[in-house]
């Protein structure tokens, strides 16, 4: 096999990570920031108490020397917050005592309500992520699992989502946890780990998966992938990418339903370009879901049950019957029987591209 050497960097980048389920995340404020403002507020808590046990330093009696300072001052706010103190500062008047009652205990609490808050929210965020995931695995049915988030990937969730396909039915695995990071700002359930383990395409639900695209950057990743995927799953339609149109059986033999050869189709549409631009043009206008003419397969209606292909409201180029797929012109196509499937040309509104860091 003639192999690129781009993905394995990727892979290799990432092997040591297990693999994990990350689900889309809602815009929240950076971790860092958030303890940053928590710190700033509990030192602001902390100087209001050190300044109202200074004011009234007076107030106060110092087993040690008598006299209050503001280091003792300190010393006194910082007992006081983070614990009940140690009996070696005590407030004696009754300003004293009074301001320990209305500023001083309920600045307690506030700085206690701050250390314990973060500590809470962190354990809340994980209950509430473990809750989503659960919830997410319990619901997800008939999903497509898109194996490799690069350029193809990329294209065909487009063209996926151009079809009607919604992105909670998606669920993207890649090694890299940068690049699912991206799927995930693109609002994708995305996991980070190697699709050619069995473990990994698990955490995908790839068994109760309707279809898979494999779009990984190595034709011998594709087959591997090809192998296990088929094997989890006998009746998922799988469809390969692969470089190489050598190899393009052996992904067939794997078990995948649909073979695409990159670089020949790819050559094909240049060669075609040569010979006339125009059916270039319009060739790579049929290929690109959302814009232009689009190919759709659909189901022949009961109106057109009976008619010949050209009777038809959409241009008609092939005619799906069973397994046989037939021409527009095959004398067999025509009539058009109620159980037939027919693939047309037709116009298509425009889509909006995913935004995602670029990769082959």
């Amino acid at each position: 096999m003639k192999l690129p050497s781009r993905d394995i960097m990727a892979r290799q980048a990432d092997e040591k990570t297990a693999p994990r389920v990350k689900l889309p995340r809602r815009e929240v404020e950076r971790p860092l920031r958030q303890v940053a403002k928590r710190l700033l507020m509990a030192i602001g808590v902390l100087f209001v108490t050190i300044l109202i046990v200074y004011v009234d330093r007076e107030g106060y009696h110092d087993n040690a020397d008598e006299k209050l300072d503001f280091l003792d001052a300190a010393y006194y706010a910082t007992v006081t917050l983070s614990t009940t103190g140690y009996g070696d500062i005590v407030p004696y008047s009754d300003s004293a005592r009074l301001a320990n009652i209305l500023l001083v205990t309920p600045l307690r609490v506030l700085f206690l309500i701050i250390l314990v808050g973060t500590t809470l929210e962190v354990l809340t965020e994980r209950t509430r992520e473990e809750f989503r995931l659960h919830r997410w695995r319990a619901t997800l049915r008939d999903h497509t699992v898109i194996v490799g988030f690069g350029t193809k990937g990329r294209s065909a969730i487009q063209t996926l989502c151009a079809t009607g396909l919604r992105k909670d039915h998606i669920v993207i695995v890649d090694p890299s946890s940068k690049v699912i990071e991206a799927a995930n700002a693109d609002g994708f359930v995305g996991v980070i780990g190697d699709a050619t383990r069995s473990d990994v395409l698990l955490r995908a639900e790839v068994q109760k998966a309707r279809q898979i695209v494999i779009a990984t950057q190595r034709d011998d990743t594709a087959v591997l992938v090809t192998l296990t995927a088929r094997q989890l799953n006998k009746g998922a339609k799988i469809v390969a990418a692969v470089r190489e149109e050598e190899n393009a059986p052996l992904l067939r033999q794997s078990g995948a339903d649909a073979v695409i050869t990159s670089a020949s189709a790819a050559g094909r549409l240049l060669g075609l370009s040569v010979l006339s631009p125009s059916a270039g043009t319009v060739m790579e206008d049929l290929i690109q879901q959302g814009s232009g003419l689009d190919l759709v397969e659909r189901p022949v209606t009961k109106a057109e049950a009976g008619k010949s292909v050209r009777e038809t409201k959409d241009l008609v180029v092939s005619v799906l019957r069973g397994h046989r797929l037939l021409g527009y012109d095959d004398p067999a196509a025509s009539p058009l029987q109620l159980t037939d499937r027919v693939i047309t040309i037709v116009r298509a509104a425009p889509v909006t591209p995913l935004t995602t860091p670029d990769q082959d």
